[in-house]
Parts: C-alpha cells; sequence; structure tokens
C-alpha cells in the first residue's frame, strides 16, 4: 500500500544529488548514455560514477551493457522500465514536497512555526 505523505516516497535510492543526476541524464535518452558521455554530463570522476551505477544497478534502476566497438569495450547505461517507474514516482513525491514548501514559504503566508489555533489567535509551534 502506498504511503499519503509524499516524504515517505523520497526513496534515498535517487535523492543522493549525483544519482538524482545519473537518472535525469538517462530519462533524456531512449538511447541510453556510455560511460563517457555520463561521466561528462554529470562531470563525475570514472570511480565515483562506477559506485553510483553499482548502487543503481544493484537497484534495478538501470542496466549495463558492455559491448566492443572497433575492438574497445564500450559501456552504455540505460533506464530500466522498473526504473523508469520508480523514478517517475519519487520525481511525483519530490514535486509535492517542493509544492508544499513552496507554498509555506510564499509571501503572505504564515511561516510554518507558527499555527493558528481554533480561536483564531496565533501560538508559536
Amino acid at each position: 500500500m502506498k504511503s499519503e505523505n509524499p516524504y515517505a516516497s523520497l526513496e534515498r535510492i535517487f535523492h543522493e544529488p549525483n544519482r538524482l543526476a545519473i537518472m535525469s541524464a538517462l530519462c533524456n535518452t531512449a538511447h541510453g548514455l556510455t560511460f563517457n558521455e555520463l561521466k561528462e554530463t554529470c562531470q563525475l570522476t570514472d570511480g565515483n560514477l562506477n559506485r553510483h551505477l553499482k548502487t543503481l544497478e544493484d537497484a534495478k534502476a538501470i542496466r549495463i551493457e558492455k559491448t566492443f566497438e572497433r575492438s574497445r569495450p564500450k559501456t552504455t547505461i540505460y533506464l530500466s522500465d522498473s526504473g523508469r517507474d520508480h523514478f517517475l514516482e519519487y520525481l511525483k513525491a519530490l514535486e509535492e514536497v517542493l509544492r508544499k514548501a513552496a507554498v509555506a514559504l510564499a509571501p503572505g503566508t504564515a511561516h510554518p512555526s507558527i499555527r493558528s489555533s481554533i480561536f483564531g489567535k496565533t501560538a508559536r509551534a
């Protein structure tokens, strides 16, 4: 059963900034990205990218394909179908959380630490 609380849907697997960047970059292509393209796009080192790809692959969020092109190894990373679905759920939850924060901080809105009582007076939380 899915929680109605959007905070509960902020999956740690995607919430890490570098993995968020990797997943976002992969969303922009149906043909995947090579290791070097992804490394350049996300501005990560080989080791750092490898570590995040391993985490995402273990979670089945991505699929890694290793081939040879003109006798040279080529690694291409793709979003998996389940990874795409879970990332979309994460983005929807993140959007809801950010929307709530933006509404709470909008000009003319009471600061979240101030709540209205049932008697019409304000009290500090």
